[in-house]
């Protein structure tokens, strides 16, 4: 597979701040995100890049977009590359995988909503039967199904890993109404994501949403419902008791824990074959929900 960046430093791009998968540059009033081919597990930037991760990223985002169009309003100005100002107008290397956008003021919560019941979320309901001060039946299994999805936000960390908190504790940290607000939206797109999603064969398990404000107004930032920020379950396999089978990093994951990683960086290099399949699991993903777009133009 053609087109790998792991860092837009290697195309002679020096950008103005960097994420575990995102390159930003700031041009004032708008940014310029570019989504590289970077993986992280478990807080860890690993070594291996996952070829044409970063487009697919950025392309079922652009996808989920437009399936929302006027309902949902977001920061998004364009991804034509012949758009873009400066230095990266035309610029190869970004197309497909990158988009500029209005820069907002971002709200430091992220709003995680959850509709079955999995990874840190089954681990607190076995101890405590509630997630994130939010009271749950008894006698849930891993990857039940919620009767109704729970909001349940998190700190938003420049490093090292995000908390849960409460939205009481939520509270403290945005201004006035907004936290309703936000709380309104994530699970308006929530659930209007997950009943397109099962049309296609697929269960959105979880996912998380990060807002911001732009002249009084509060709009949705940032990757939207990527295999990076959501789990994707394939919905003819799905059986409650058991982890199920998903379209993102998990298995990168899952080779790590096998490897006997213990967290610890640096991470260990990534087998080929690890490699691959998890490629294969983000386009499946996206093939599955848009087969309209074209990742092979960008590929």
């Amino acid at each position: 597979m053609a087109n790998v960046l792991s860092r837009t430093e290697d195309c002679g791009l020096r950008p103005d701040a960097s994420g575990k998968v995102r390159d930003i540059f700031d041009l004032g009033e708008e940014l310029l995100i570019v989504a590289t081919d970077r993986i992280s597990a478990y807080d860890a930037i690993l070594p291996t890049p996952v070829p044409g991760k970063g487009i697919v990223l950025n392309q079922m985002t652009l996808g989920w977009y437009q399936h929302f169009g006027a309902r949902l309003k977001t920061h998004f100005v364009t991804a034509e590359v012949e758009d873009y100002p400066g230095r990266f107008k035309g610029r190869r290397e970004l197309a497909g995988r990158s988009m500029l956008v209005r820069k907002a003021k971002r709200f430091d919560v992220e709003c995680v909503v959850r509709g079955y019941l999995s990874g840190s979320g089954w681990r607190e309901y076995r101890d405590k039967e509630s997630v994130c001060g939010v009271a749950l039946p008894k006698g849930l299994s891993e990857s039940s199904r919620l009767e109704k999805a729970i909001f349940t936000p998190s700190t938003k960390a420049e490093s090292g890993h995000d908390e849960n908190i409460s939205f009481d504790e939520m509270k403290k940290l945005v201004p006035g109404g907004v936290a309703e607000e936000l709380s309104r939206l994530r699970l308006f797109i929530y659930e209007q994501a997950r009943e397109y999603a099962e049309t296609r064969g697929i269960l959105l398990a979880d996912t998380k949403f990060e807002f911001g404000e732009l002249d009084g107004e509060i709009i949705l930032i940032d990757e939207l419902l990527s295999p990076d920020s959501s789990r994707f379950w394939p919905a003819d396999t799905y059986r409650p008791g058991r982890s199920q089978a998903s379209f993102d990093k998990q298995y990168v994951r899952d080779y790590l824990d096998g490897a006997g990683w213990d967290h610890t960086p640096p991470a260990p290099v990534l087998p080929a074959e690890v490699v691959e399949k998890t490629a294969a699991r983000y386009r499946e993903a996206c093939e599955r929900l848009f087969p309209h777009i074209n990742l092979e133009r960008f590929l």
